[in-house]
């Protein structure tokens, strides 16, 4: 890719960006939400078309007018949101606008020899052709989306942050895959803010900043720091800030609590002034537990307390008793990405007349304290980068001014400067209240083990649906972590 510059009305998302890839090669984009990784990667992919420079695919100019056509010329991008369509099968989703035809009618047996052929590579055994993709887990229908750019016998393939929903298991065996396809000659381009994935898997890197190349190099001759340095134009003197703490009074309390889903069993007491982790495997029940906290899943029995309310609610009645809760899918149930920012920021707690002055002003000072990347209130939550996005999740709990925080990988998509200032943000509610305000209590669900161990005061682990005891940071790391978490403890 040559030059290639892309702008949306006065805002310059790509200003004369250059990298080139080898075949055979794992070649890795790097920056922070908004850099312009996504959309340069769409441009490849025949979403959207530069407004100037080139590409070239095998020496010949490369000119997608839609993502179909670029397909059929063996470039292939998996998004980071999940594009498939949950009421058909896996095999349907796979093969969807790719189907081998005679005579009008598609060839049923050619499309199962294919999808097998494809499915294979991924080694998952339960991930069969005839499931219906909504009855899989996230992490499951994340391999599905592999499964397909695998199945059209790509040249190029793009993947956009493909191990955030998978399970170190699941992110070993997709290492092997990237691996063999490398071995192939297939030219990998891997979008990803986890830089250790980065020096893991990927040969070279690019670093987009503002738009614009802030640097490249092999990941083999560079460090982390170094990366980080090249994305954010600074150094983070202090990833996990941790301030004096002083745990108050208990305001929240599970006892015996247990659901119709994955959680069997889970207690636990939350005071103020406090983060508390919940760590465990994909599938555990970690998401199962806040979800019933939060009234969007029933009880089946137990006690939950909530200040001074005890028994289980509506989602409503917990945003009225000063709970709030963050999705870990923030397109589908997190956001409503067709309204504005102002709109997703406020509608939590509007007043019995909504003035749009003021609702202007408040939401102008959250997308100023949260730095969040806009053109302004009125823009649309969908046109936002990922990362952005969970700024204005977060921001509507913090402009209700909710006591209980239920944060379900709160960093998950988000570039490594922008997790620095979420974690000084969880830091500041606990640890530094505004005046005249109880420190708040933040109840955290995470993969990434080294955020647990750097932001919370204590961690619990779920286990199959049991939430095991919470024991202070200082006790444990990531090994015994890991072992309680399979079940060897």
């Amino acid at each position: 890719m040559s030059g290639i510059s892309k702008r949306f009305g006065a805002t310059v998302a790509l200003s004369e960006v250059s990298f080139s890839a080898a075949p055979g090669e794992v070649y890795a984009l790097i920056g922070e939400n908004g850099a312009g990784k996504s959309t340069l990667m769409k441009i490849l992919s025949g979403a959207i078309t530069a407004d100037a420079g080139q590409i070239f695919l095998d020496g010949n100019v490369f000119q997608p007018k839609n993502p179909m056509e670029a397909r059929l010329s063996g470039v292939v991008m998996i998004y980071q949101e999940l594009s498939l369509a949950p009421h058909l099968s896996v095999e349907d989703n796979i093969m969807l606008g790719m189907e081998p035809t005679r005579l009008c009618l598609v060839r049923r047996g050619e499309v199962r020899k294919t999808v097998e052929k494809a499915l294979a590579q991924l080694d998952h055994p339960e991930i069969r052709p005839g499931v219906k993709v909504s009855d899989l887990a996230v992490a499951a229908q994340q391999l599905v989306e592999i499964g397909r750019g695998l199945a059209l016998g790509c040249r190029v393939l793009v993947l956009d942050e493909p191990t955030s929903s998978l399970t170190q298991k699941d992110i070993g065996k997709l290492f092997q895959i990237i691996t063999e396809l490398k071995n192939q000659g297939i030219t990998i381009l891997y979008i990803s803010h986890f830089l250790e994935e980065v020096k893991q898997i990927a040969d070279r890197f690019t670093v987009l900043r503002d738009g614009a190349v802030a640097g490249e190099g092999e990941t083999e001759s560079n460090s982390i720091e170094q990366m980080v340095h090249m994305m954010v134009g600074r150094q983070i003197e202090e990833l996990y800030p941790r301030s004096s703490r002083t745990p108050g009074d208990t305001i929240l309390q599970l006892n015996d609590l247990a659901g119709f889903n994955k959680l069997e069993q889970a207690g636990l007491t939350l005071r103020r002034g406090e983060v508390l982790g919940i760590a465990g495997l994909v599938g555990s029940g970690r998401t199962d537990l806040l979800r019933a906290l939060f009234g969007l899943d029933r009880v089946k029995r137990g006690e939950i307390k909530v200040g001074a309310y005890l028994g289980p609610a509506s989602p409503a009645r917990r945003w009225m008793q000063s709970m709030g809760m963050l999705s870990e899918d923030r397109a589908g149930e997190g956001l409503a990405v067709a309204m504005s920012i102002a709109d997703n920021l406020t509608l939590s707690k509007l007043k019995a007349l909504v003035r749009p002055s003021q609702q202007d002003a408040v939401s102008r000072h959250w997308i100023s304290e949260l730095s969040i990347k806009c053109q302004g209130p009125g823009q649309k939550v969908a046109d936002l980068s990922g990362g952005n996005q969970q700024k204005v999740a977060l921001g509507r709990m913090l402009h209700h001014e909710v006591d209980v925080l239920l944060l379900d990988e709160p960093t998950r998509g988000i570039d490594v400067a922008s997790k620095a200032q979420v974690y000084k943000l969880i830091d500041d509610l606990v640890s530094r209240p505004e005046k005249g305000r109880a420190a708040k209590a933040v109840l955290m669900v995470s993969s990434y083990l080294p955020e647990l161990l750097g932001i919370c005061d204590r961690i619990a682990v779920m286990c199959r649906g049991r939430l095991g005891e919470a024991r202070p940071v200082a006790e444990t790391n990531e090994h015994k972590l890991m072992l309680e978490a399979t079940g060897q403890v």
